[in-house]
C-alpha cells in the first residue's frame, strides 16, 4: 500500500511540474507552429479527426482544388446493368448520396438529352436516375455540409432524342432552378470560393463561358488539355488490354500530380473495361485488378496531393485512404 502511495505521489508531482513548465513551451510550440504554418505551400492543416462526410471542413480557404487529393467516381450515377451480360455498363454500388458521405468529391456525370430534358446512361443503359434526382442529392448534401464542395464532371451520353434545343441550353435551364449553387467560372478554384457549391467541369460544348473548359477530350489516352484560364492533364486509358499498363498510367499520374508545381489540374481515371469475346467489356475484370492496387498504394503514400480520381466502386475504406493524405 504504501508503494502504491509513493507511486501515485510521484505521478502527481509529475504532473504539477509539466503544468508549471508548460505554459512557457505551449507558448514557444505555439510560435514555432504559427511560422512552419505561414510557410506550407499546401495550406493544409492536421491533427483533427476526419469525417467523410465533411473532410474539406480541415482545408484552408485558399487551397486550390488542384492541390487537394480527390476522391471521384467514373459515371458516378451508372448502378443498372445491362440486362443480358453482366459486368458491361454498371460502375458503382453507392448511390450519388452514398457516394458523396463516403468522401467522394467528384462526379462523372452521363446525360442524355430526351425530351429536353437529361436522363442518366451508361451508353445505351438508362440507370432508373434522371438529372434532377442527381443534383437533388448535391443540393441536400451541401445543405448539410457547407464546406464542401463537389466537382461535377457534365458530358453527353448516348443519342439525343425528341429535342428543340441544344444540350447547353437544356443544361442551363438546370441550373437556372439553383443558381447560387453553383461555380460557372473557368479557372481552377480555391476551396473558399466553391463552398457550399458545385463547380463545373464541361465535357459538352459551349457558347459562353461556363465552367472549365474540358471539351477538348482526347480518347482512351493520357492527354493534357491547356486553356487560358485552366490547365488540366487526363488520365483516360479506358479500353483496357493489360491492366499493368492502366496501372502504370495511374501510378505515373499519382507522382506526376504529387510532385507538380504549376497548379495544373490532374484528373486521374481508375477505371476502365477489359474487351472480351467478340468486344463485350468487362469492367469489374479492371476495378478487381485495380482497385487493391490503389488501396496499397495510399497504404503506403500516405502524405501528399494526388489530384482527382475517378474510381469504379468505391467504397469508404479506399476513400478515406485517399482523403487521408491530405492532412
Amino acid at each position: 500500500m504504501r508503494r502504491l502511495t509513493t507511486i501515485t505521489l510521484g505521478i502527481a508531482a509529475a504532473s504539477l511540474l509539466f503544468s508549471c513548465s508548460n505554459d512557457s513551451i505551449i507558448d514557444r510550440d505555439s510560435n514555432e507552429t504559427i511560422i512552419a504554418s505561414a510557410g506550407k505551400a499546401n495550406l493544409k492543416t492536421s491533427l483533427v479527426p476526419i469525417e467523410l462526410n465533411s473532410w474539406m471542413a480541415n482545408l484552408q480557404d485558399n487551397i486550390s482544388l488542384s492541390k487537394i487529393s480527390i476522391p471521384g467516381t467514373h459515371d458516378s450515377g451508372a448502378r443498372v446493368d445491362a440486362p443480358v451480360v453482366s459486368g458491361t455498363a454498371k460502375t458503382q454500388n453507392l448511390s450519388i448520396a452514398e457516394q458523396l458521405n463516403a468522401g467522394v468529391r467528384f462526379l462523372d456525370i452521363r446525360c442524355r438529352h430526351i425530351d429536353n430534358a437529361f436522363t442518366i446512361h451508361h451508353g445505351a443503359i438508362y440507370q432508373n436516375l434522371n438529372f434532377d434526382d442527381v443534383l437533388n442529392a448535391c443540393y441536400a448534401f451541401l445543405q448539410s455540409h457547407p464546406s464542401e464542395t463537389i466537382i461535377m464532371s457534365v458530358k453527353e451520353e448516348y443519342d439525343a432524342s425528341n429535342t428543340t434545343r441544344s444540350f447547353e441550353q437544356t443544361f442551363d435551364s438546370y441550373v437556372q432552378k439553383n443558381p447560387s449553387k453553383w461555380d460557372l467560372g473557368a479557372s481552377i478554384s480555391k476551396l473558399g470560393e466553391v463552398r457550399g457549391k458545385i463547380k463545373l467541369l464541361r465535357r459538352f460544348s459551349a457558347g459562353t463561358t461556363k465552367g472549365i473548359n474540358a471539351s477538348p477530350w482526347a480518347d482512351n489516352t493520357t492527354f493534357d488539355i491547356n486553356n487560358s484560364s485552366a490547365q488540366l492533364k487526363v488520365q483516360d486509358y479506358y479500353k483496357v488490354t493489360n491492366n499493368d499498363d492502366k496501372w502504370n498510367g495511374i501510378s505515373n499520374l499519382l507522382n506526376e500530380a504529387k510532385n507538380d508545381t504549376t497548379g495544373k489540374l490532374f484528373i486521374n481515371f481508375t477505371s476502365g473495361y477489359k474487351p472480351g469475346i467478340f468486344g463485350i467489356p468487362s469492367i469489374p475484370t479492371v476495378s478487381n485488378n485495380i482497385n487493391p492496387k490503389l488501396k496499397t498504394f495510399f497504404q503506403t503514400n500516405t502524405q501528399g496531393s494526388y489530384g482527382v480520381m475517378p474510381i469504379d466502386f468505391v467504397n469508404a475504406e479506399l476513400s478515406e485512404l485517399i482523403v487521408k493524405t491530405n492532412f
